[in-house]
């Protein structure tokens, strides 16, 4: 049994992706080209929006913070995946565990209050047109991202701590391919009652609070949007929403499924809280940047220019 501090050669191991040897070598290429990708894509996503004036407002601001969150989402636990895959070890040390527990649960709630952040964005801009550079000055979208960094640091912190007293026996198999608060819970062996209330009150709001202030938003955006008299006008209003809805309903309907619903200790189950787990941890990160970026002229004329090398760097407030 290991407690606390007595952690010194303890280790865990990770059920990871697949048990089958046949897969291992596709699992890996295909992870590595999802992670290249994500990474490539978001990085992209920052510098044009770093170096094109046009960018520089409140909605891409969020969105080049969105994009650092997910590169820092994904490294948490890709890089460790793709270790064990080409090493083909599962081992991941107690120390090593607990802080990718807890930098994954700072950058995944990360991008949770950054959605309901651009949510807000976007209903001032839509709803509240006249005073929107005045409400969403640079000062205080610094602020509303700071903020966030501070609650998704406090939430990561109280959860890594309620981990770190529990204690953990022989059965040190982690169902899943990284450290997370459900498969680590339900391989302890001291009590769990306190931290399975945590994360249902504490998780549950962090989940739900964002994802009801984002619907709030969005219908008042859509009736606002519907009071537009000019057809043109409401498919514009519409455009610059549909993106993020996009990424909204991919990551909360993964998150949802993988954190708010109930999964039994079948076998039939873990594979599919593995997927949910890679649809939200490695596929809406991967997926950000062309949902962003394909159906906006701005964002792919920024793109295009950073491929020439035609770039600029300063930034308006």
């Amino acid at each position: 049994m290991v407690r606390g501090n007595q952690t010194s050669t303890f280790e865990f191991l990770l059920w990871g992706l697949s048990e089958q040897p046949q897969q291992q070598h596709i699992l890996f290429l295909l992870f590595l080209w999802m992670y290249v990708v994500t990474v490539v894509g978001n990085l992209l996503i920052v510098l044009a929006i770093g170096t094109d004036v046009r960018l520089h407002t409140p909605m891409y601001f969020f969105l080049a913070s969105l994009s650092c969150a997910d590169i820092l989402f994904t490294s948490t636990t890709v890089p460790k995946a793709l270790v064990n895959i080409y090493s083909q070890s599962r081992t991941i040390s107690y120390s090593g565990c607990l802080a990718q527990l807890y930098f994954f649960l700072t950058f995944g709630d990360m991008d949770i209050f950054l959605l309901a952040t651009m949510a807000y964005d976007r209903f001032v801009a839509i709803c509240h047109p006249l005073h929107y550079q005045m409400i969403m000055s640079f000062r205080r979208c610094s602020l509303l991202v700071t903020a966030c960094w501070t609650l998704t640091n406090l939430v990561a912190m109280t959860h890594t701590f309620l981990i770190f007293r529990l204690s953990f026996c022989s059965k040190k198999v982690i169902p899943d391919f990284f450290c997370d608060l459900g498969p680590l819970m339900k391989i302890a062996c001291s009590e769990t009652r306190i931290n399975e209330l945590v994360l249902l009150f504490l998780g549950g709001a962090v989940i739900l609070i964002p994802f009801l202030l984002i619907l709030v938003s969005y219908i008042h955006i859509v009736s606002a949007i519907l009071r537009v008299p000019s057809a043109q006008g409401r498919r514009k209003a519409f455009s610059t929403c549909g993106s993020h809805l996009a990424v909204v309903a991919l990551f909360f309907g993964t998150v949802i499924r993988a954190y708010l619903c109930p999964s039994s200790s079948s076998s039939n189950s873990v594979v599919e809280d593995t997927a949910a787990a890679v649809m939200y941890t490695v596929v809406t990160p991967l997926l950000n940047p062309f949902i962003y970026s394909l159906r906006n002229k701005d964002m792919k004329g920024a793109l295009v220019r950073i491929l020439r090398g035609k770039v600029s760097l300063s930034w308006r407030q």
